[in-house]
């Protein structure tokens, strides 16, 4: 595993493994045992979109393992300027141990992988996220012992959550079904990957994606960049709150995930989410482990 740039390059193999060496590096931190593995690395953080969990979590990252992250914001690099991304992937080669970069096309990621010499992590972008989702799958696990089996179901928008969700829900061998309405469908790609799993369901109906689920996930119906549409959206996603009648359709006591932000009347209710508020909370925190994982598979002497 050179990148982490979709979850569509990983095998199950790759993300059992990060989920694994996630779950040792949180016990490790939570025992206070100390595990410096990236000693002396660097990391650039290239953030073209705004964040709070990603730059927060990547930071602190790097400081545990004994490394140092560095913030570089779109107006601090020559690439705001027009400098061409792969001129821009050679130099931060040359200087850096990797790169973890959250941006809007996931082109964009891809070129910093074709042209620089070190590993490249997707931070997030338009079509993925997938080091929310490692966290994610890392979360469930956590309460169900188990991913293979577990009924995922996703409600709202086919953004980068939902691409990633899908895709790493079934290399891991989970059930996952999907609502969203008919023009937010999960992107072609990823529906092309999902297209004849006998474990993948998608439909226009919450209700009946959540029946019977162990897990509810949903996001912002308007993700960072579309604010221009969010009167569209609001009616378009009218129906598809997470609330008390969605979760009677899924199994009592089921898990309810929120990746963050979340606002609360729109995809999901106030009541909901504070009655879930450990385990959305617990989910944020899986950001630090689960990519520091990452960090030390991709940047590590693998002596973890």
């Amino acid at each position: 595993m050179k990148h982490l740039l979709k979850l569509l390059d990983c095998s199950t193999e790759e993300i059992i493994g990060l989920l694994d060496l996630a779950d040792q590096l949180k016990y490790e931190k939570k025992h206070n045992i100390s595990h410096r593995h990236l000693e002396g690395k660097s990391l650039g953080m290239i953030f073209q979109k705004s964040s709070t969990r990603t730059r927060v979590s990547f930071e602190t990252g790097m400081y545990q393992l004994g490394g140092q992250a560095l913030f570089l914001s779109n107006r601090d690099l020559q690439i705001g300027r027009g400098e061409p991304v792969q001129d821009t992937a050679r130099v931060l080669s040359r200087y850096l141990d990797g790169i973890m970069i959250r941006t809007y096309e996931q082109k964009e990621v891809e070129d910093l992988a074709n042209y620089g010499t070190i590993p490249i992590i997707n931070g997030l972008t338009d079509f993925c996220h997938p080091c929310q989702v490692l966290a994610d799958l890392m979360t469930i696990r956590e309460k169900f012992a188990v991913l293979e089996g577990i009924k995922m179901c996703y409600i709202g928008d086919g953004n980068n959550m939902a691409n990633s969700l899908i895709v790493g829900g079934l290399k891991t061998g989970m059930k996952v079904s999907v609502a969203t309405p008919e023009g937010y469908r999960p992107h072609a790609d990823v529906m092309a990957f999902a297209e004849g799993n006998p474990d993948f369901f998608i439909t226009d109906d919450p209700m009946k994606a959540a029946e019977n689920a162990d897990v509810v996930i949903t996001d912002t119906w308007a993700s960072m960049g579309m604010e221009a549409e969010k009167e569209v959206r609001m009616k378009a996603f009218k129906g598809y709150q997470v609330n008390d009648e969605l979760l009677a359709a899924a199994k009592l006591g089921c898990m309810v995930q929120h990746c963050l932000p979340a606002y609360r009347g729109q995809e999901i209710t106030t009541k909901v989410f504070e009655a879930h508020a450990d385990e959305i909370f617990e989910e944020a925190e899986n950001r630090l482990h689960a990519q520091k994982a990452v960090m030390v598979t991709l940047m590590g002497n693998q002596d973890a």
